[in-house]
């Protein structure tokens, strides 16, 4: 292996399973309890939505990666708007892997408190963060077979929940209520709070499928990629909207949506509610393992990122040097490091941590959806080659997924519930564009 390469060993099961583990975490298990709040009962119209947006970004990701092998998806946008764009880009995936893998952590915190009340969350919290890093040490070939196993178990889990929730629902397993079904006209009905509360869920349903856009990032360490991402992009987004819209719909017909509480995972609570307080400890297991995947996929994504841009001199140098397993250890070092100060977090706001953190990834992910497919929309014209897979109506899908995600991101900016998320979003927007500034203007001397 030559010295500081990252090195190829990700098959098509693992990379399909790490963008999986990446999307299906704390923005279902714990996310979806809000959702609902905002909702009620249509949010599924909500995840839908939001998926058919990703469906594009996805597709237009596999269409560049043909066209381009070997470049992630911060070099599908230089090539599109030029260094300083993928510079400022870059940093801000970073940025929001490390606002993201904070959140799971907390979260898997919050979890363990299911059985461990007595011990502070940001305790457990930083102890979930050393066993990931751990784990991030790992030959990305095992780090790859870990994720995949690890995404999988939770993936069944959620097959298992909708089975049993099903048969919950329509009375095949006894739990001594009835008449589940009237949960999704009553207490407001399907859409308790307006037809418009629809898009008001959007901010967590963006966070919640940020994530899947990894694939664009593990382009670089995949065998044969122009060849394999069609085929798992298209697959993928299919299982992404089924493993949301399907608990959710089991969750709002076993309990009324209002009934949901912030304390612990909608999963858990209906299990519980239902009779199955066994069946309960199982899945609060199965969340921790969930979260868990989720936060190690962002610390992949975000210790690729910073050594893609190390090696492009956009970085510290030391954020490009790789180990003996071809992994990035001083990116892992300092990625490590925040996401044990950021657990510390749950010390002073315990109650108000996801809240907190959670708009931050969401504003950012629809910002890099926005240039990826604007990236596309541009290089389509130079192409060097003929893809073997292209997006669907180009150029109007792509345009007005643009727009959609440009009024999302917007509005986020609008919502007073996320002021200070997104100030703080802002003001790290602003401090990279500063930087980036600099560092051009120096280079051009």
């Amino acid at each position: 292996m030559a010295k500081n390469q990252l090195q190829k060993n990700l098959l098509p099961r693992h990379i399909s399973l790490m963008a999986m583990g990446g999307a299906i975490g704390t923005g279902i298990f714990k996310g979806s309890g809000e959702t609902v709040s905002i909702a009620g009962p249509g949010v599924i119209f909500t995840y839908i939505f939001a998926g058919l947006l990703l469906l594009v970004v996805m597709g237009s990701i596999a269409e560049m990666a043909i066209v381009y092998p070997n470049t992630n998806m911060k070099g599908f946008i230089g090539k599109a708007f030029g260094n300083q764009t993928a510079f400022v880009i870059g940093w801000m995936y970073c940025i929001l892997w490390l606002a993201v893998c904070v959140i799971e952590v907390v979260v898997a915190g919050s979890f363990l408190q299911f059985w461990l009340p007595d011990v502070p969350l940001w305790i457990l919290s930083i102890l979930c963060a050393v066993g990931l890093i751990v784990v991030n040490t790992m030959n990305v070939k095992n780090y790859g077979e870990f994720e995949f196993w690890f995404a999988g178990i939770k993936i069944g889990m959620i097959i298992i929940f909708i089975i049993l929730g099903a048969a919950v629902l329509f009375e095949l397993i006894p739990s001594g209520q009835t008449n589940y079904l009237q949960n999704y006209t009553e207490h407001g009905g399907f859409f308790p709070n307006g037809w418009t509360s629809v898009f008001s869920a959007l901010l967590i349903v963006m966070f919640s499928y940020g994530g899947s856009e990894l694939i664009g990032v593990s382009v670089t360490e995949t065998k044969n990629a122009e060849k394999v991402l069609p085929k798992v992009i298209k697959s993928f987004i299919f299982r992404i909207v089924l493993f949301y819209t399907l608990p959710i719909l089991i969750i709002c017909g076993l309990i009324p949506w209002n009934e949901l509480t912030e304390e612990s995972s909608p999963f858990v609570q209906v299990l519980s509610i239902s009779g199955l307080s066994g069946a309960a400890h199982i899945m609060n297991f199965v969340l921790i393992i969930a979260v868990l995947s989720a936060a190690n996929s962002g610390i992949y994504g975000c210790t690729r990122m910073m050594y893609s841009l190390s090696t492009e001199g956009e970085g510290p140098k030391a954020f490009s040097r790789v180990n003996h397993n071809g992994v990035p250890i001083y990116s892992l070092m300092v990625t490590g490091i925040i996401l044990i100060a950021g657990s510390m977090i749950a010390l002073f706001k315990q109650d108000q941590v996801f809240s907190l953190l959670m708009a931050f990834p969401g504003f950012v992910v629809s910002v890099v959806w926005i240039m990826i497919c604007l990236a596309q929309l541009k290089l389509r014209k130079q192409y060097p080659l003929q893809p073997s897979f292209k997006i669907w109506g180009y150029p109007y899908i792509p345009i007005f997924t643009v727009i959609c995600l440009g009024i999302i991101s917007i509005s986020f900016l609008f919502d007073e519930a996320n002021r200070i998320s997104i100030l703080a979003c802002l003001i790290c927007f602003f401090a990279v564009i500063a930087i980036s500034i600099f560092k051009f203007k120096s280079n051009k001397r």
